[in-house]
């Protein structure tokens, strides 16, 4: 029976990348000379450290040029709110979402049924799994999912016939 999955993988060693180009650009740019701004990162989040509002307002627009120049879709990037810290430094934490949340899975599952197109979805742990009896029928439901437009990068993967 041909099936596929749906699911949300970010290629983390592309994340890393990014990151280190952020940090050589910051240690370069003239305004941000003397200034105590910084990236973390630790495989499941971006730590950003700045001087002030402004200067992490740079930060995150530089931290989301880099991604999106490695080809990383800007919207798993979650940016949080600006907290101040100690020694008048502001500090945001940047979430990376992977994975397909229950709440979306469960939307997927719905489309399928409600479209009356002959598929069966299964939410399996982070991924959708979409089976059907033909190929076009698989397609039909790929263009469904792609119509609806949701709010983080979804890929069709494990194709299989």
């Amino acid at each position: 029976m041909p099936s596929f999955d749906i699911v949300s993988k970010l290629d983390l060693q592309e994340v890393d990348n990014a990151v280190n180009q952020a940090r050589k650009e910051i240690a370069t740019r003239f305004d941000f000379r003397g200034s105590k701004s910084r990236i973390d990162w630790d495989n499941k989040q971006i730590d950003l450290t700045a001087d002030d509002e402004f200067k992490m307002k740079s930060l995150a627009d530089i931290l989301i040029e880099k991604a999106v120049r490695r080809q990383i879709d800007r919207r798993v990037l979650d940016i949080g709110k600006v907290e101040p810290t100690g020694g008048g430094l502001v500090k945001c934490e940047v979430k990376l979402k992977q994975g397909v949340p229950v709440e979306t899975a469960r939307e997927i599952v719905k489309l399928m049924k409600e479209s009356k197109v002959k598929v069966q979805a299964q939410i399996q742990e982070d991924q959708v799994r979409v089976s059907g009896k033909k190929r076009d029928d698989l397609q039909q439901a790929i263009a469904l999912v792609r119509a609806k437009g949701y709010d983080l990068p979804l890929q069709f993967v494990n194709f299989r016939d």
